[in-house]
């Protein structure tokens, strides 16, 4: 399906209130704010909030106050993902109508069992639910169990054909969504997924170009697939490199990475801090490593 051309240009940074920013959020945030600035565009926030198990308020609030010392401001209202479920609602039922979605009954433990090692990285789903009779699946659903929602990944890639997408800094790349395995659309705990609500909510916000970690580049094959399938717009990407603390493992905020809060609250320039990230100068303790 042919891409939709995006107008005016937009970036947008979207964190999740679920813990204080850290450098590489900075970076990121920066990038994108100067290629908006740089470009006469706009820059958008999005909170991506829909874990509700892990948001909290004071998130919200820290990342604006992060953001201002950085020399940060969004030319709108921050959106929250949390108030536009419906928009992903629409999304999945339509992946539903056109057979691509199923519901997966399979529990945690489910999952956990098919994992090839307890901290490594989330396994490929086995697509247990996938052949599920639709009349054992409408059993399930009418007792009131709660599923998530997949995306049938071989019937979704036969039905788009090969993908090509552009990333800025490192060229054309070919999609490879199959390698994800059945990505989830929605799930129990939330009536969307981090694939979907960000695919729906970049077409839905107008942005033109999306700048983002190097963590991130697998994912966009996935979200390339879902805008051909759903005939949305597609994005221009970057995908900056990654920073890491003095040992070169990246910055998470799982690991408790040192936040932009505790270097704002110990006297640090964040104007200046801002001006060393996009020339490329990290502070001591930190380096540039791979994802």
């Amino acid at each position: 399906m042919p891409a939709l051309p995006i107008q005016p240009l937009a970036t947008r940074f979207a964190p999740s209130p679920t813990g204080l920013l850290h450098l590489g959020h900075g970076l990121s945030v920066l990038l994108a704010h100067q290629w908006a600035r740089e470009n006469g565009g706009k820059f958008l926030l999005r909170f991506d909030d829909i874990d509700a198990g892990r948001v909290r308020d004071a998130y919200y609030a820290a990342t604006i106050t992060d953001l201002a010392w950085l020399g940060v401001e969004a030319d709108a209202p921050p959106v929250r993902q949390s108030s536009r479920l419906q928009l992903y609602a629409a999304a999945l039922e339509k992946l539903r109508d056109m057979g691509l979605a199923y519901p997966c009954f399979c529990s945690r433990k489910d999952l956990a069992q098919s994992a090839a090692a307890p901290h490594g990285p989330a396994p490929i789903y086995p697509g247990t639910c996938r052949n599920l009779a639709p009349d054992a699946a409408a059993a399930r659903l009418a007792a009131g169990d709660l599923p998530a929602w997949r995306l049938d990944m071989a019937a979704a890639t036969t039905r788009t054909g090969p993908i090509i997408w552009h990333d800025m800094a490192g060229g054309a790349h070919t999609a490879n969504a199959a390698a994800h395995g059945d990505i989830v659309l929605a799930r129990r705990d939330a009536p969307t997924s981090y694939h979907l609500s960000s695919t729906i909510d970049d077409a839905e916000m107008g942005i033109s170009h999306v700048v983002r970690g190097h963590d991130l580049l697998d994912a966009t094959d996935v979200h390339r697939l879902l805008q051909a399938l759903l005939t949305l717009p597609t994005p221009i990407y970057q995908h900056h490199a990654l920073i890491g603390d003095a040992m070169g493992r990246r910055l998470a905020k799982r690991d408790g990475a040192a936040g932009l809060t505790a270097m704002r609250d110990a006297g640090v320039d964040g104007l200046r801090l801002a001006a060393d990230l996009i020339d490329g100068k990290l502070p001591l303790g930190y380096c540039w490593v791979k994802a």
